[in-house]
């Protein structure tokens, strides 16, 4: 069962990672950032209500505090999309999907304000290690880079704050009922809000025949089954061995962008992402933050 459980993990990082690429892929077509955005955590919403009616005992959703912070995690997990596919629109899968990965620290800030861990020279050591791991991957140093745009790392730093939004929230509802509850309503927060921004126009063609596959997949793969597998993978994996494995998701990413999208990376690049994702991950497993059972288990 532990085999089993981390495979799930890691099947559901992996699954997040080509999520990135198959978003890379439809911006390159000119789709709206956040009209891929909107089907993305749609379709995730219906894959988690099945899985509510199927699963309904224990909901919690009477509770008005499984609401409010379910409401809380759904405001994180719609930035998290969004500004994830705007970074991409701005600069590139792999750039984007490794400052998303720099979430634990801002799990770390957020904890130092509230006074839920103690800051520490190491801490700050790390801080300041994925800070420069930032500066080196996204090249900001050199004004004459036709590569990201300060947006785009902007955006993916925003994702990764979103990203933290929704693990706080989600660790908060998680007192008071179960993940597909909390899933369900977060999903249904997030097409709420992303339904506005997006290219209406663009939003209708989606429904398309020709078009409607690849956005399913998207959908499959980045909201629907991948978070259904995870929260399930993390009854028996433990928080470090799930902070490893976390690191399929921008590894995948940055593949899939290099090798399908035909993205390039220089040996500056690569040296800033492999110093962020080995730090962002030790973070993770001394502070049990990022993508570890603490973010979805009571």
């Amino acid at each position: 069962m532990k085999y089993t459980s981390t495979a799930y993990v890691a099947l559901a990082a992996f699954c997040w990672g080509l999520s990135g690429g198959i978003g890379g892929m439809l911006i390159a077509d000119d789709w709206d950032p956040f009209v891929v955005s909107f089907y993305r955590g749609l379709i995730g919403l219906f894959f988690v209500v099945v899985w509510l009616m199927i699963s309904p005992i224990g909901s919690g959703l009477k509770n008005y505090r499984l609401w409010f912070w379910s409401v809380v995690a759904g405001l994180g997990v719609a930035g998290n999309f969004a500004f994830y596919f705007v970074s991409i629109d701005q600069g590139s899968v792999a750039v984007a999907a490794t400052l998303m990965y720099c979430a634990p620290v801002f799990v770390y800030l957020v904890s130092f304000a509230l006074k839920l861990e103690s800051p520490t020279l190491l801490k700050w050591i790390a801080i300041a290690l994925v800070m420069f791991g930032i500066v080196l991957l996204t090249e900001i140093y050199d004004v004459d880079s036709d590569g990201v745009t300060l947006f785009g790392v902007v955006a993916g730093l925003l994702a990764g704050i979103s990203y933290t939004v929704f693990i706080f929230g989600f660790k908060y509802a998680a007192s008071y009922g179960s993940p597909q509850a909390i899933l369900s309503i977060a999903f249904m927060v997030l097409t709420l809000i992303l339904i506005w921004p997006g290219d209406s126009v663009q939003t209708g063609e989606v429904l398309e025949p020709a078009n409607l596959p690849l956005f399913t997949l998207l959908g499959i793969l980045g909201a629907g089954l991948s978070f259904i597998l995870y929260v399930n993978g993390l009854n028996y994996t433990v928080p470090g061995v799930a902070s490893i494995v976390a690191m399929v998701e921008p590894v995948t990413a940055s593949l899939f962008g290099v090798f399908v999208l035909s993205e390039s990376l220089t040996i500056t690049q690569i040296f800033g992402m492999v110093l962020i994702l080995i730090t962002a991950t030790v973070m993770s497993l001394f502070s049990g933050s990022g993508r570890t059972p603490s973010r979805f288990k009571k």
